[in-house]
């Protein structure tokens, strides 16, 4: 079980206003994840608010993909063991950057709530910190399409799919 979790929020955006109650849903959210995943021990998180121009160089400085994208991931892991606060002994998971921008283009493109979206990026980044892949497809893909989707049922955001199967 999950001892302690810190989850540290970053604006680094002016273009989208981030409503009252989104900075706990994200809290909710890591937490939500780590428990589904049985995380043992204390945790440490970062997630950072960008607008589309500061995810864009980010995509093309590691992923080598000019354009913007909704979410990043940076594990902070090696050979699967997570770096230590030297403070307090979290294991640093990493980092999850998200393009607000992008949020409130899907939030119009899918008809999803501003909330509900951040939920999904924050759940579906928080996998990718725990080691999950959807881009070698297959069985992994579903496992962590299913996952996502059982965070967001256990924030309150029921029959809300998130994807449709190919």
């Amino acid at each position: 079980m999950v001892d302690r979790i810190r989850v540290i929020i970053v604006n680094r955006q002016k273009e989208v206003k981030i409503p009252t109650g989104i900075r706990m849903l994200v809290r909710r959210c890591c937490n939500a994840a780590l428990k589904l995943e049985d995380f043992k021990g204390s945790a440490e998180v970062t997630v950072t608010f960008v607008d589309n121009s500061y995810i864009h160089s980010l995509n093309k400085q590691f992923r080598n993909k000019d354009v913007p994208t909704d979410v990043l991931s940076f594990p902070m892991t090696k050979d699967g063991t997570y770096e230590k606060d030297p403070e307090t002994g979290a294991q640093i998971l990493g980092d999850i950057v998200i393009s607000l921008e992008k949020v409130l283009e899907h939030c119009e493109l899918y008809g999803h709530t501003m909330r509900r979206e951040v939920a999904y990026l924050v759940a579906h980044g928080m996998f990718h910190l725990l080691g999950y892949d959807h881009e070698r497809g297959g069985v992994e893909k579903r496992q962590m399409r299913d996952k996502e989707e059982k965070v967001l049922d256990l924030l309150g955001f029921t029959n809300a799919l998130s994807y449709i199967e190919a």
